[in-house]
């Protein structure tokens, strides 16, 4: 899986209630959400995202409410990738679940600047940053997560399996 795209560069701490905030929580509409992804930090971020591009921060991102609604509005807006240095443990499990891939690695949040492009292996564990020619190695994404992020979450990649499953 090759992610490719313009980073958007955040700092520490970045709350659900900053990715998404909660007037907004009356979807969950991934459009819908998108058009206000990050509007407790910057209300012009969604209409700066090319699809595919990708979010860079620091540590403890998606701290605060465990609302599924963050992963999505970052998705909806069209961001391909989240790396931080470190996430708040059920935002990273909501990601899975609704197909946000995301990457915990504090090297490539410390020497990677807004508006670099990177390019993300996602099988091989590489990610380059094209803007600087640096590269970095970092683990894998385990197949079964890839599995769950190409059929679109848990619960797509369980329909689709179940449905194979009967075919037999």
């Amino acid at each position: 899986m090759i992610i490719k795209g313009k980073v958007h560069k955040f700092g520490d701490n970045i709350n659900t209630d900053e990715i998404i905030p909660a007037p907004y929580l009356v979807t969950t509409d991934m459009k819908e959400l998108g058009k206000h992804c990050m509007d407790g930090i910057d209300s012009s971020f969604a209409s700066k995202v090319q699809q595919g591009d990708i979010i860079v921060a620091g540590k403890n991102f998606g701290c605060g409410s465990s609302r599924e609604h963050a992963p999505l509005a970052i998705l909806g807006c069209g961001i391909s990738l989240v790396i931080a240095e470190s996430f708040a443990r059920i935002f990273y499990r909501n990601c899975i679940n609704v197909g946000l891939p995301i990457i915990a690695s504090e090297e490539i949040c410390k020497s990677v600047n807004a508006n670099d492009i990177l390019e993300t292996d996602l099988l091989n564990g590489e990610i380059k940053n094209i803007t600087q020619n640096k590269s970095f190695r970092v683990s894998a994404f385990p197949l079964l997560l890839q599995d769950i992020i190409k059929a679109g979450g848990l619960m797509k990649w369980y329909l689709l399996n179940k449905e194979v499953e009967s075919r037999g």
